[in-house]
């Protein structure tokens, strides 16, 4: 053992260097005594799984302490310009693992554990997903992160400190249920409480909890504090460790001692239980008058707070206010940080006294947007009382805003009033609101979209008006995923042989999969190719069946459908095909079927109804089809609760199909569409979002693509009847003829008519009917191509070696370059 502990560090100066720091220099294994005594008073014999974990979590912590710090240090010396990223979501999913492979500590770690008898994997199971973000948006940010850390960008993350992610989603007959999702009951190993950092965000009302409502008492005043937590972002190899910074809500004071010493304890507390109510939650339901008012002053708590932080920051090195674009870059993550727009006026009008022409142009230059939706519903307006009652000098701020714009509006296009209408920043029917993304695009000289097609409908549909205004602020970032989570840690059967063909380069250079596409034709690497998507397929379903009871067969086709469930996303659409595929065994017992296997796996938001019953019928479909001997063995379809970041680095390398079928035109980019294909998933999908681009990187020969395009859809607003499909596709009538039967039902007649009157008579808005035939053809191609291994195999290779484009690291760096004008900063 002492020789290969030599050997070890012999290959890792670095880690040697930093575990000298920690005095365990030649003792590198007796880390497990020293934290667990030192943090548990417990001997490693003793230790339970959860002490275990937090041990090493903390080992692995402060080995990177040190160039935390001096990443922090280099960057206050040099002063670069550095980004600042304001989220309300960051989707981490779990840290030990990730930290580990980045700080290259994991055999270090594994020697010490078996020398402990420690297992590593029960280690990791005991860490839970960070509640901090719900889906496609806080996965992006955290991929962002650390593409920035990776890279060595100056930057910054900003968001909530959530103690309660959006819900923990448990299945009871069928229904999605909700239950709290206490992430931070124990302790995070990962925070750093910050008790020099703390900001004070001022209010004009006091608020207070009321059973399940938000009393809120006008014009009078009163404030908020805003504590930092910091969690390290460490970059793949540990050179730079930037920092996302959380903040938790705070009362000013503990209590008021007079109502205290008068007998009104819960009166003396009550308001401090209201402030720290702010960020307790992810995403309160907003279908209440409170659940939005909540949402609201979680926005403002988070942009306040950041600016402070970032403008005090800004004056320990620079007194030139004029300066501040010069050092300063703020990114917008979607419309939810966009009061950034008035906050950061309010401070340089009212503080830094400087005049609105200097204080608007400092704000545009500093200022830059993304938009994430094509959905009109999705654009947030806040109602203009909440800004009166909360942060009227804000709405003062905004008012003057929009009207030196609309001036220019009207300067421009005179007569053409109905133009300033729409793009006013005030919307003034039924409710008067504020239309946040167009204060976001007003106040901000850049608004990207997330792909291609995204950046195109924003120009000419969703934002039109504005792309005509303000033809250069507008501009794409392709979304990207990290691929040192999503590929080298997700998929280590299929990363180790991919390192092994052509070298380690590709892991920071996602370009160099292209290198791969040769070794297509090769049949050895075609046999190996397959042999690592059957280890993987066979390690998802022992983890299924060790966590769940349920069986399912590697040798299957796996086909996932795994993200937020919404009608646009059209798990809906999945599910009548499924109901087809069983029509046709019922009515054929004998017909071939290769065995398929369909996952699903999302959320459904608490207040969205119709979602939660496209949840019941994927699991009462389900329950029918997997119960009928007629279809068992060849038809499996599983619903699988409580879907988040470290079921998926599971079930995405086990996947052979991934099933990218929203409604053209809908969906912004996607990451889920990325991380498949990487994997070496082929995709069944429409012409939307990033899929678009995927591909026409790998070529449309190695997808299925299918359905009406986002043209398509848009034409045929006027004029389509989803009732002809009905009439006219015996599939397809026979499907929704058998939900309308209740087969899927028997015990609950009838619960499934939304469903009908949502395709039918409603007018069927996402165009399920539409594609379902065409849906279903792609289906065909797809099962007859996966009788062929070979030949699946070599298109599942080209997807792989095509995936380079859709790296963090190309959209960072495009980022970086084109919106925040960025510079590279190597911590020495």
């Amino acid at each position: 053992m002492p020789k290969a502990v030599k050997r070890e560090i012999a290959v890792n100066p670095a880690l040697e260097r930093r575990l000298a720091r920690l005095g365990l220099a030649g003792n590198e294994d007796d880390w497990a005594d020293r934290y667990l005594l030192c943090n548990h008073l417990v001997n490693p014999s003793s230790a339970g799984p959860r002490q275990k974990f937090e041990a090493t979590s903390r080992f692995i912590r402060d080995l990177v302490a040190h160039r935390w710090a001096k990443t922090s240090r280099a960057r206050e010396e040099s002063n670069p310009k550095r980004i600042h990223y304001l989220s309300m979501e960051f989707l981490l999913g779990r840290t030990l693992r990730n930290n580990m492979m980045n700080l290259a500590a994991e055999p270090t770690v594994r020697r010490t554990m078996e020398q402990e008898g420690w297992s590593l994997e029960q280690l990791i199971e005991e860490e839970p997903d960070a509640g901090l973000g719900n889906g496609g948006l806080g996965r992006l940010a955290a991929c962002f992160i650390d593409s920035l850390a990776t890279l060595q960008y100056p930057a910054i993350g900003y968001g909530l400190r959530y103690e309660y992610g959006m819900f923990r989603q448990t299945i009871h007959d069928g229904w999605q249920r909700e239950q709290p999702d206490n992430w931070l009951r124990n302790p995070d190993p990962w925070e750093i409480v910050r008790p020099g950092k703390v900001y004070v965000v001022p209010l004009n009302a006091k608020f207070e909890l009321k059973g399940s409502g938000l009393a809120v008492t006008r014009n009078c005043p009163s404030s908020l504090l805003g504590i930092a937590y910091d969690r390290p972002v460490v970059g793949y190899g540990a050179h730079c460790i930037n920092t996302l910074r959380l903040w938790a809500a705070a009362a000013p004071e503990s209590f008021d001692f007079a109502e205290f010493s008068q007998g009104d304890f819960a009166g003396a507390v009550l308001q401090n239980v209201a402030a720290e109510s702010l960020t307790r939650v992810l995403y309160p339901d907003d279908s209440t008058e409170a659940g939005r008012a909540l949402r609201f002053l979680q926005q403002y708590f988070m942009v306040s707070c950041s600016l402070q932080d970032i403008i005090a920051r800004f004056r320990k090195n620079d007194t030139d206010w004029a300066a501040l674009p010069e050092r300063v870059a703020i990114q917008m993550n979607d419309t939810h940080p966009a009061l950034a727009v008035a906050e950061l006026m309010r401070i340089l009008l009212d503080q830094a006294k400087l005049p609105w022409d200097q204080s608007w142009d400092i704000t545009l230059r500093t200022l830059a947007y993304t938009n994430h939706t094509l959905l009109p519903e999705a654009l947030e307006r806040w109602p203009i009382e909440l800004f009166e009652v909360l942060i009227p000098r804000h709405l003062e701020i905004v008012y003057e805003v929009n009207r030196r714009f609309l001036e220019d509006v009207r300067r421009r296009y005179p007569g053409d009033e109905p133009r300033a209408q729409r793009m006013s920043l005030v919307e003034e029917k039924p409710v008067r609101k504020i239309r946040m993304a167009h204060l976001a695009v007003v106040g901000s000289h850049s608004t990207n979209g997330v792909a291609a097609i995204h950046s195109q409908l924003l120009r000419t549909r969703v934002l039109r008006d504005f792309a005509e205004l303000f033809p250069t602020r507008f501009n794409n970032k392709t979304n990207g995923v990290t691929p040192r989570r999503w590929l080298q840690q997700a998929n280590p059967f299929l990363s180790e042989l991919i390192t092994a063909s052509i070298g380690a380069g590709w892991i920071t250079d996602l370009g160099e999969l292209r290198n791969l596409v040769p070794l297509a034709d090769a049949v050895g690497f075609r046999d190996q190719f397959r042999a690592t998507k059957r280890k993987a397929k066979a390690a998802f379903a022992d983890w299924l069946k060790a966590t769940s009871g349920q069986s399912v067969d590697p040798d299957s086709i796996f086909d996932s459908q795994i993200k937020r469930i919404h009608e646009y996303k059209r798990q809906l659409l999945n599910i009548l095909h499924i109901i087809i595929l069983y029509n046709r065994l019922r009515h054929d017992p004998n017909q071939e079927m290769t065995p398929h296997t369909f996952f699903f796996a999302g959320k459904a938001a608490p207040a969205y109804h119709l979602a939660k019953l496209i949840v019941k019928l994927i699991n009462s479909v389900a329950t029918t089809v997997n119960a009928d001997p007629l279809v068992r063995g060849r038809l499996n379809v599983l619903f699988l609760p409580e879907y988040n970041v470290s079921m998926a680095e599971r079930l995405i390398p086990a996947s052979d199909v991934s099933e990218q079928i929203s409604t053209a035109g809908f969906e912004a980019s996607g990451t889920g569409n990325m991380k498949f294909m990487m994997n070496g998933a082929l995709t069944i999908g429409t012409r939307d979002g990033a899929t678009i681009e995927m591909a026409e990187e790998a070529g449309e020969e190695n997808f299925f693509l299918f359905g009406l395009t986002a043209e398509q859809v848009a034409d045929s607003t006027g004029w389509y009847d989803p009732n002809w499909h009905y009439a006219n596709e015996p599939e397809t009538r026979a499907a929704l003829d058998l939900i309308f039967a209740d087969h899927f039902s028997r015990h609950e007649p009838g619960i499934f008519k939304p469903i009908g009157a949502t395709l039918l008579a409603n007018g069927d808005r996402f165009r399920h009917l539409a594609d379902l035939t065409d849906y279903a053809r792609a289906h065909r191609a797809l099962a007859a191509l996966y009788v062929d291994p070979e030949a699946w195999a070599r298109k599942a290779i080209i997807n792989v070696a095509c995936s380079g484009k859709f790296s963090s690291d190309r959209t960072i760096t495009e980022y970086a370059s084109e919106i925040w004008n960025l510079k590279h900063a190597p911590v020495q």
